[in-house]
């Protein structure tokens, strides 16, 4: 989350002389997403302008004036709600659970946040995958982990591909892509993001970038890279630089939608015009705040786009395992049960690590209550 990490600069340079601002302000723009080797393929995409991608609808950008107002809220808003009290509950995963499962169906596990671990015939995928304590660039300051990951980067078995959705630190996370590029054969990005990872050490011919409705066949998985309603950025002078999204992936006549972050939009009617219906539909479910209505849906907002997408069972995500916004930690759950209760939506909320499988039940629990 690109306000977050500006909040967490400005508490620094108010801590610091004027002479020493600008020498702070080059020390964290070099945090910015960095170039890709070939920008060709940015400058040739519909979706950029003017040295920048843009969202289908536009709206007004904010400027630096929001980060400080955010940061007065970060600092004197109370947070106990906003963090659980008690440890959540979870299911840890073993290898054995892993290659039990059978070959025909997908299934997913929610590792955290918006990390996602898919099996997909006899390989496994990853989203996002966020293991790092933090959401930040730093390993001492940002918002913290409520929980553990359910299985470390050492006992995945081989990945098959890794999908990111775009780069905000709770999205893409350095460390874990460099744990990760020796046991994983390939990652799919939007484009401009291989500019991080070449030089996280991925190598280039591990990489392939997408521009919105541009898909790619790998073995039965077919992947299609969507539109969403959001914004990209990793440090003070990069905002836009890369492509954001959300993904279709397909396998053995199911399919699944990823949402990453998006605000509501008419996007969702056009995939899922397009791609639907869906078996499960993994929609953005907090992080939400009156202070940015555009690039973060409300519950209700992210309930309308499961049904804008033709989705059969909704999985909400972004949610429990970062303190990033100022509602309480659980809100999102509570609210999105009652209005999927209303609406005779089937809801999936499983605990981190539990399986969730194409076509069968899930065996729920309330545990974020």
């Amino acid at each position: 989350m690109q306000l977050l990490f500006h909040s967490n600069v400005l508490t620094y340079i108010f801590h610091l002389r004027p002479a020493t601002y600008a020498k702070a302000t080059m020390i964290f723009r070099w945090l910015n997403a960095r170039q890709p080797l070939n920008t060709e393929r940015l400058q040739e995409s519909d979706n950029f302008s003017e040295g920048k991608f843009q969202n289908k609808q536009q709206h007004l950008r904010k400027g630096k004036w929001a980060a400080l107002a955010y940061l007065k809220r970060l600092l004197f808003t109370a947070s106990a709600e906003r963090i659980p009290a008690a440890p959540i509950p979870m299911e840890f995963i073993n290898s054995d659970s892993l290659m039990g499962l059978d070959h025909s169906n997908i299934h997913i596990f929610r590792l955290g946040h918006s990390t996602m671990l898919l099996k997909l015939g006899a390989d496994f995928w990853l989203i996002d995958p966020v293991f790092s304590q933090r959401a930040s660039p730093f390993k001492f300051i940002g918002p913290k982990r409520f929980h553990p990951s359910p299985i470390s980067i050492a006992d995945l078995p081989p990945i098959k591909g890794v999908i990111i959705s775009h780069n905000h630190y709770d999205h893409l996370d350095r460390l874990s892509i460099r744990a990760l590029k020796s046991k994983t054969e390939h990652f799919y990005v939007p484009l401009g993001v291989d500019g991080d990872l070449i030089a996280w050490g991925v190598a280039a011919s591990q990489v392939s970038t997408f521009d919105w409705w541009q898909s790619l066949k790998i073995d039965a998985v077919s992947l299609h890279f969507t539109p969403a309603h959001h914004y990209s950025g990793r440090g003070l002078d990069d905002n836009c630089a890369t492509l954001w999204g959300s993904w279709v992936i397909q396998f053995n006549q199911q399919s699944v939608f990823f949402s990453g972050d998006s605000g509501y939009f008419a996007g969702f009617k056009e995939i899922g015009n397009k791609y639907g219906p869906f078996n499960i539909c993994m929609i953005e479910t907090g992080g939400y705040d009156a202070q940015w209505p555009v690039v973060h849906m409300q519950p209700e907002q992210g309930l309308q786009a499961f049904i804008d997408l033709k989705g059969k069972a909704l999985l909400p995500i972004h949610n429990t395992t970062f303190n990033l916004a100022f509602h309480p930690w659980n809100h999102p759950l509570i609210s999105i049960s009652k209005l999927a209760a209303v609406a005779n939506v089937e809801l999936l909320i499983p605990k981190f690590g539990q399986v969730v499988t194409v076509g069968k039940p899930l065996r729920l629990t309330q545990w974020w209550l």
